[in-house]
This record gives structure tokens, sequence and C-alpha cells, in this order.
């Protein structure tokens, strides 16, 4: 069943439209995207000839609003596009693609219409850079978000209060299926020193669950005269923010390092565990989160995955993880080996749940009459 959720925006005074949405999470198979569908409620008298549309947009947002140097705004739309549900083009029944909408359609009546969209598969997932405690404004984010607005035209100026908005995300679970476990070592020699340093590093697999905790398998052969005096093991996160610069912000997000030395002619065999969670990196400038939704938490950035084909270019923010192993010997010997930090994929049952978003007083209390008494919650099985 779907779960019914309320979110109340404030009272809008020239406009009465309400969307209702069974989901705010699309999911990214990289070959396909989750459409996007929902359900316009509209009060044709309080338009007063006024059309209604409905935008789905994706922007990379780099910095605050209220920012423009020499007229460049910090904001780029990565992709906008515009249905009018009302009057609609089309029967309204050909407007109908899924059950949900159906469904929506009979119990609020003839003042809903449906509206769809189909992500193009080039747009990047949500993700958002963790601004510090000082900053203002909102965050360097790749953002989706339904806006539903009532004008003259589709290019007519929108007042701001003839329109609301709600925030989407766009996220990729673990793909299905076992990868390869990566395994990565190295043979370092040494001046004055006639054997080698031999190094391996190796995970027991190559996709991680946020949450998780990370197995690193550590084989040293110390066949060398140095005296190995620490082995610093670390999560890195590395997020490359390609749109425009393609700078890279590289944050240990979590750090293992016990102290432990391998003496010349030595050999250690260990597993060091790693738990990167992004409750130990809060306070944290530059740290990628995936993108949330008002007022719920978030995690660390999921690893992202494109479509073979598609120009990382247009992706916004890149973010990958890889755990380094360090051996403090003189200098140092460093070792990078690559994995995926991903959320698994959950039950169907557990995507769903409903969020209604309205503008006007007596439009909700006529749509809570209207959604409870015909029992939604009960009623609205997927």
């Amino acid at each position: 069943n779907i779960l019914i959720q309320l979110l109340i925006s404030e009272s809008v005074l020239l406009l009465q439209v309400g969307v209702y949405m069974g989901k705010r999470d699309f999911v990214d198979r990289v070959d396909s995207v989750d459409p996007v569908d929902g359900v316009v409620i509209i009060d044709p008298e309080a338009l007063q000839g006024r059309k209604v549309f409905v935008t789905l947009s994706c922007t990379f947002r780099y910095g605050r609003d209220d920012m423009d140097v020499m007229g460049i705004a910090f904001r780029r739309e990565l992709y906008l596009s515009t249905r009018q549900v009302y009057p609609p083009l089309q029967d309204r029944e050909k407007g109908v693609h899924t059950r949900v909408q159906a469904k929506l359609l009979r119990k609020l009546g003839d003042n809903a219409y449906p509206f769809f969209f189909e992500f193009p598969d080039n747009l990047p997932c949500s993700v958002a850079l963790q601004p510090a405690a000082h900053d203002v404004g909102k965050q360097c984010a790749v953002e989706f978000e339904i806006q539903a607005f009532s004008a003259e035209s589709q290019d007519a100026k929108i007042r701001k209060r003839s329109m609301v908005k709600l925030m989407l995300r766009k996220v990729q679970y673990a793909p299905e299926g076992e990868g390869v476990a990566p395994s990565v070592e190295t043979t370092r020699d040494f001046v004055m020193s006639d054997k080698p340093l031999h190094v391996k590093a190796s995970l027991d697999k190559e996709i991680y669950y946020h949450g998780e905790t990370i197995k690193v398998h550590v084989n040293v052969k110390n066949d060398s005269n140095k005296n190995i005096k620490n082995i610093i093991l670390s999560v890195d996160q590395v997020s490359t923010v390609v749109l425009y610069s393609n700078d890279a912000y590289v944050k240990a997000v979590a750090i293992e390092e016990q102290g432990d030395s391998v003496a010349p002619g030595g050999t250690l065999d260990k597993v060091y565990k790693l738990l990167p969670l992004l409750a130990n990196n809060r306070e944290r400038r530059g740290i990628a989160l995936d993108g949330k939704l008002k007022h719920e938490d978030t995690n660390l950035a999921s690893s992202s995955i494109i479509k073979e084909g598609v120009l990382k270019e247009v992706m916004g923010i890149m973010v990958s993880y890889r755990v380094m192993v360090k051996l403090i010997v003189g200098g140092s010997v460093g070792l990078e080996v690559p994995f995926k930090l991903m959320h698994p994929k959950p039950d169907a049952g557990e995507l769903s749940f409903s969020v209604f978003k309205k503008c006007s007083n007596d439009l909700f209390n006529e749509l809570c009459r209207t959604v409870f008494s015909a029992g939604l919650q009960n009623n609205l099985s997927m």
C-alpha cells in the first residue's frame, strides 16, 4: 500500500493547484530511468482563464542564486521540459501512463489531470557538496524539481506566489551480480638494498553498501633493508566537478592507523577494517552527499555509474571511492584500491510513498475529505 504523507506549503492567494505524486525517488538503472508521473488538481474558477503547466528540471548549482559575476549566474539547467496539463491538450484518459495515476484520477474527481515525463539517459544523479558551517545559501549540487504554475502562456513571467515546487531525487542502487573483487600489488626497489619490498592489498568484493564495514587484506613482504615504521589506511572519496572546472576534491572519510611496523626481512599479513560514514564527517566542507529531500537526512554520496557513451562533462559531479594503503618507509609506498559504495536495491514496497503539496487551505481541506473518506491509503495498492 502507498503510505500517505502530506507536505503543506504556504497558502497561495491566486493559484489553486495541488500536485500529487506516488514517490519522490526515481531510480536510474543506467540503461533506463523511472518515469516521473503524477496528478495535478486544479480549481477552474480560481484560475480565471489561466493555463496550468508542469515543469521537470535538472539544475547544476555551483554558487548562491544571488551571486552574479559579469552577468553569469552560478547555475546551469542541464534539462528542462514543460507540459501543459490544463486545459488538457488531449483526452484525459490518454494521458494516464501508470496505475497510480489512474486510481488517483478516480478518487480525486474531474478536476484532476495527469502529467508524465521521461528522463533522458544522460543526466546525473542527485548529489551535493557539503557546505561549511559558516556558508550561507544553497550548496553546490545537482538538483531535480517538479514545478506546477499557472500563467497565461508557457513563456509568460511566473509570479512566485503562482507556483509550487517539489524536490525530487534521481538515485542509483547497486547493480545485480557481483563484480571482480579488486586487488592491487606493487614492488618497490630501494637504493642500497639488494632485495625489494612487496605489498599487496585486496578487498573481498567490489561493491559495498552504505554503513557496511570494509575489510582490507594487506600482505607485506619486506625483503629490503628498510624499516617500515607505520601503515596507514584510509577510504578516500574523490568528487570531480566535471561540468566546468574539472576540479577534484579528495577527502579521507575513514582512517585506520594502528602503528604497525615491519622490520627488514619481516612479513605482515593482516585484515584492517574501515567504516566510511557521514556521521563522522558532518563538519567537513566539500564532502559529497547523496541528494536529500527537505527535512530528511542523507549519507555519503554513492559511486557514480554512467551509461557507456555518455559524456562525463555533462554529469555535473562524479563521485568515486578508493582504499589508500600507505607504508611509511623513509618516504612512503602507496596503493590505491578502487571500489564502489552504494545502496542495496530495496524491495518494491519500500520505494513507494505519496506526497501531496497544496496551495490553498480550502483546496487542502476538500482534498483531505476526499482522500481520507475514500480510504485512499487502503485502496491504492501498487
